[in-house]
């Protein structure tokens, strides 16, 4: 009793005993409860106990934390439980941010910037303008190259991922992560179609969230196809070009429809940085970025190995720093049109033009080849050429030597002296007044006020013929007739003919002092081309929007008649004598007819020459921007073989034909030449002028009268120059019947 009473008071000790070592403890117990009895009840206590310590220390292994098992769970079990709470976190900021955008009801494609595709008369693009640059193509129409490139380069997975890619953006951050910088990026097409449209270029985590919602939209409502199209009609590739068909032609010089497997290949590599990487600033760099496109489009299949090898043999590009092209020029003259004839642009437009592609890259291969022979021991750096048709309708366009270089347009913004090129108008101006070609003045030194013209030559040669003075350009003879018709006269008779520009109205305008563009002086000679009629400049035909609808169309088959018929004869018969024998032999188009007149300004600033056949009017003028003199180029120079180099190929293989009224070839005028006045009443052209009742005879006073059917009448009261001129001889009396020519007395 009394050993289990002790025994029952030491098991309360045991119970408490918590960290106490259990064999030390039971050893001592046994000994005073059985007193040295016996081990057995103690070794089977001991056999009791292991399973228990056991247990014990497994229990302490899974619960304690040690051992790579249970750091295995936890880390699952933390992924979890962070992988929640991300997705929590994402859903959040993704219903912050799409609650901060439009109602996806009323999200829609914003319109693609009008682009205005320029055609010339053969239907061939001149040009695209725009805020893109380019039409937009579908994948049909392109080149099957190009998407295949953008694909392999930009977005392996398009067609099978639904606008966000997973796979891709880890495969991106591996990269990344492995390099040690930024080498790809995780956007799909989709994505990046969804920037460029929609959002701002801003790296915020809001655009991005906006980004994905987007992705998601467009993927739902148009097909991979249809995103693809748009990508490329939209896309950044540098240089101011949106889309693929603007690239094309602005890197290629051509359509997107026509371009290459290399070709292609560099404009998709263009899309990692567009300006960094554009043949226009670094060739060399488009290139080797192209090379890896290549080896892209290899890697999945698009290419073959031949065909690589193909690619990587053709010619590297070599863009311009900017468009090149003499047809650009007439491109920005349709610009700068428009807005005045629809007004605000705000639809794809269609313009019909009246240029002649063949004729202007012949106008520009004329003005490169004279330039480049000569331009620079001459001192002449920049050249222009317009040339139209009867109607006005600009058929070529060069505003400048190298529109890469310079796109300001010479031909229609440079207004300059015309120098003596404006001597028809004056001469046109005293053939109404009643003089002719055979009248006769007195080629001498002249004062006119304070002014006194000379000859370029500074030489005099007496008494000549108005056909004479005008085929040798004599200064004096110019000077005299402007004074006995009147300034104003003259500047009436250039506004009627097309002259647009303010003209001075004084003695000087006789020598083309008042500025002009060159397209409005050459539009003033048409009319001595085509038989009297105004030639409005104009260079749009038609415009269009892009399904049919004409918005305008001009009006320019109905000019009014600004030149009577026998003055245009007598004028054309004089100014053959220009080319045949006089300042412009070099402007002469073997076979053809050709009339013109050339014009230099003081201290040789400025040379042009505007002549014409019955088919084409062509100006063309030399010079430099800054105005520097050039080594003596005058208007008989450079631009007279410029002209002719340009006319012979514009006019190969058509048949010549006579200028109006000159169905003789012009020989009906008398030559030119010494100071002797030509043979009075010798010449069937005299005498058809008088017929015509044209013809001036002096009086027997020595006053100047004209002709006509019914008698004389004075010409001209006041109007003779203020000052004596040279020295006057009465004329002899002419014969003036056809009888007499023939009797020979």
């Amino acid at each position: 009793m009394a050993a289990n009473r002790k025994s029952q008071r030491i098991e309360p000790s045991f119970q408490a005993s918590g960290g106490r070592d259990d064999d030390e403890f039971h050893v001592g117990a046994g000994d005073r409860v059985a007193g040295g009895g016996g081990r057995k009840p103690r070794g089977k206590a001991q056999k009791a106990e292991k399973p228990q310590r056991g247990a014990s220390r497994r229990r302490g292994g899974s619960g304690g934390g040690g051992g790579l098992f249970g750091l295995v769970r936890r880390l699952i079990y933390w992924c979890v439980v962070l992988g929640i709470w991300g997705a929590i976190g994402v859903g959040g900021l993704v219903l912050y941010y799409g609650a901060r955008m439009p109602s996806a009801t009323s999200w829609s494609i914003p319109d693609r910037p009008p682009n205005i595709k320029i055609l010339a008369v053969s239907g061939d693009t001149i040009a695209n303008r725009g805020l893109t640059g380019g039409e937009a193509l579908s994948l049909e129409n392109m080149s099957p190259y190009i998407p295949q490139a953008v694909i392999a380069i930009e977005d392996r997975r398009f067609y099978s991922h639904f606008g966000i890619d997973p796979l891709g953006l880890a495969r991106a951050m591996l990269t990344n992560i492995t390099t040690g910088r930024m080498v790809q990026g995780g956007s799909t097409l989709t994505q990046q179609l969804a920037k460029n449209m929609f959002l701002s270029p801003d790296r915020t985590l809001e655009r991005k969230v906006q980004e994905v919602l987007l992705a998601l939209w467009l993927e739902h409502k148009y097909s991979k196809d249809q995103i693809l199209a748009m990508y490329l009609n939209r896309v950044f590739f540098g240089s101011n070009s949106y889309g693929v068909e603007a690239a094309s032609r602005r890197y290629f010089n051509k359509s997107a429809r026509d371009v290459n497997l290399g070709e292609a290949a560099l404009l998709a590599g263009l899309l990692k940085a567009p300006s960094r990487l554009s043949p226009a600033r670094d060739p060399d760099a488009a290139e080797a970025r192209a090379q890896v496109v290549l080896g892209a489009m290899r890697e999945e299949g698009f290419v073959t190995e031949n065909e690589i090898k193909t690619a990587m043999s053709q010619t590297p590009a070599r863009a311009k720093s900017y468009w090149s092209g003499a047809q650009h020029y007439a491109a920005d003259m349709v610009m700068a049109q428009l807005p005045g004839m629809i007004g605000d642009i705000k639809e794809d437009l269609v313009i019909d033009t009246t240029i002649d592609l063949d004729l202007e890259k012949k106008a520009d291969e004329a003005i490169t080849a004279v330039m480049d022979k000569e331009g620079a021991k001459l001192n002449a750096s920049q050249a222009a050429l317009v040339s139209i048709d009867g109607t006005g309708a600009i058929r070529a366009l060069v505003g400048g030597r190298d529109y890469a270089e310079s796109q300001f347009d010479r031909a229609s913004k440079a207004k300059r002296q015309p120098g003596s090129a404006f001597k028809p108008f004056v001469y046109a101006a005293a053939l109404e007044a009643g003089r002719s070609p055979l009248s006769i003045r007195n080629d001498a030194p002249v004062r006119i006020g304070k002014w006194t013209p000379e000859n370029y030559d500074q030489k005099y040669r007496g008494e000549v013929t108005l056909a004479s003075a005008l085929a040798n350009s004599l200064n004096t003879i110019a000077a005299q007739l402007v004074m006995e018709v009147g300034p104003d006269e003259v500047i009436k008779l250039a506004r009627r003919l097309g002259i647009e520009s303010e003209m001075q109205s004084n003695a000087s305008i006789a020598l083309g002092t008042s500025e002009v563009t060159l397209v409005e002086l050459t539009s003033a000679y048409a009319p001595f081309m085509n038989g009297g009629y105004k030639a409005t400049p104009h260079i749009i035909r038609r415009i269009s929007t892009a399904d049919g609808k004409v918005l305008y169309e001009n009006t320019y088959d109905n000019p009014p008649r600004v030149l009577a018929e026998n003055i245009v004869a007598q004028m054309n018969g004089m100014m053959m004598r220009v080319i045949t024998e006089g300042t412009g032999k070099n402007a002469r188009v073997p076979g053809w007819p050709v009339a013109g007149k050339s014009g230099t300004t003081q201290s040789f600033r400025d040379a042009l020459f505007v002549g014409y056949t019955s088919n084409l009017t062509t100006g063309v003028w030399f010079g430099n921007d800054d105005g520097k003199s050039m080594k003596k180029v005058t208007g008989g120079g450079l631009p007279a073989k410029a002209f002719s180099q340009f006319m012979i190929a514009a006019h190969a293989g058509l048949s010549p034909s006579p200028l109006f009224g000159t169905a003789n070839g012009g020989g009906d005028l008398p030559a030119a030449g010494g100071t002797d006045p030509a043979p009075e009443g010798d010449q069937l052209f005299d005498i058809i002028s008088r017929t015509l009742g044209t013809d001036e005879q002096p009086a027997g006073n020595g006053q100047a009268v004209a002709v006509d059917q019914t008698g004389s009448v004075p010409l001209d009261d006041g109007l003779t120059p203020p000052s004596d001129v040279g020295e006057q001889r009465q004329p002899a009396t002419r014969r003036t019947t056809l009888l007499d020519v023939l009797l020979g007395g």
